[in-house]
């Protein structure tokens, strides 16, 4: 998505693409009271699960003028929210409700070191105790306003 910017570099460009709107939210949602390290860190987790389970949501390579190549982006913006420990978990519940594949993160994987250690601490734990962090998901519009209904865009 490309929304007409003054700082862009050559403004032609800009000015002949229309602002996008998606029929979808990309949205991660990180708990309030962390250090901001563990904010970061959170949010590139989880953006990176819902990526993974959702590989259309990558846009093409870049090319520089230079013919240099550069990785993918995610193709849509990705709205970054925050709430409490159970505002999080509301809206875990309510992506789950609505058939959407949330992905999580808990307190706990902040003392692993690998995926599997991850997987491990979330599935020695019941739904209902498991203490969020963070929390994203992909899906329609509609469906992502209901589950992030109450959350705050982060400051």
């Amino acid at each position: 998505m490309t929304i007409a910017d003054p700082s862009i570099a050559d403004p032609s460009i800009a000015a002949a693409e229309a602002p996008i709107r998606f029929d979808t939210k990309f949205v991660v949602v990180v708990r309030d009271d962390l250090a901001v390290w563990q904010k970061l860190n959170v949010a590139s987790f989880l953006a990176g699960g819902v990526t993974g389970a959702e590989p259309q949501l990558l846009g093409e390579p870049y090319r520089d003028a230079s013919d240099k190549v550069y990785g993918r982006l995610v193709r849509q913006p990705i709205l970054v929210m925050t709430g409490s420990g159970a505002e999080i978990a509301t809206a875990v519940r309510r992506a789950k409700e609505r058939g959407l594949l949330p992905s999580i993160y808990t307190h706990a994987l902040f003392a692993t070191g690998h995926d599997a250690a991850n997987r491990a601490a979330v599935a020695a734990v019941t739904t209902e105790a498991l203490d969020f962090v963070g929390m994203a998901v992909h899906g329609d519009r509609r469906d992502i306003d209901k589950v992030t209904k109450g959350l705050s865009l982060h400051p």
